[in-house]
C-alpha cells in the first residue's frame, strides 16, 4: 500500500493508503499530541500533493514553502516547510473533521534531509502510478 512517514522517533506523520479512496493519517508528538483518522482521499489527490512537494524540495532555493494534500478544499493535512542548512523542520497541520475551524492538531517535527525527504517523496509518487 502507499504510504509515507516523516519523522523519527520522537515526533512523526504518517500517511498511509488503507482503501481506494481511505487514507489513515497519524501523528505524533513526544506521546504529548496525537492524531489517527481517516481521510477520504484519492490516489490522484495525494500524487498531485507529492509532486508538488517534490518540486519544491527539488528547487535550489532551499527556501520555505507549504503544500496541502486537496488544494481545492478544506484540507485533513497540510505541511510547511522551513530550511534548516540542507534540511527542512515541518510544521504539519491536521485537520481531522476536515474544517479548519472546528479541530485541529499543530505540531513540528525535527528537520530531515533533503535527500532523504525526495527520496521518500518519490517512493510515494512511484507507489501510486497505474
Amino acid at each position: 500500500m502507499p504510504q509515507i512517514r516523516l519523522g523519527h522517533d520522537g515526533s512523526w506523520l504518517e500517511l498511509v493508503q488503507t482503501d481506494e479512496d481511505s487514507w489513515r493519517v497519524a501523528a505524533d508528538w513526544c506521546s504529548a499530541l496525537s492524531a489517527d483518522f481517516t481521510a477520504y482521499l484519492t490516489g490522484e489527490e495525494v500524487a498531485e500533493f507529492a509532486a508538488r512537494m517534490l518540486s519544491h524540495l527539488r528547487a535550489p532555493s532551499g527556501s520555505r514553502f507549504s503544500a496541502a494534500v486537496t488544494p481545492g478544499r478544506n484540507n485533513p493535512l497540510r505541511l510547511r516547510a522551513e530550511p534548516v542548512e540542507d534540511r527542512f523542520a515541518f510544521f504539519v497541520y491536521l485537520t481531522p473533521n476536515g474544517d479548519d475551524e472546528v479541530c485541529h492538531l499543530q505540531m513540528e517535527i525535527d528537520p530531515i534531509d533533503a535527500t532523504e525527504l525526495r527520496d521518500m517523496f518519490e517512493a510515494l509518487l512511484e507507489s501510486l502510478a497505474p
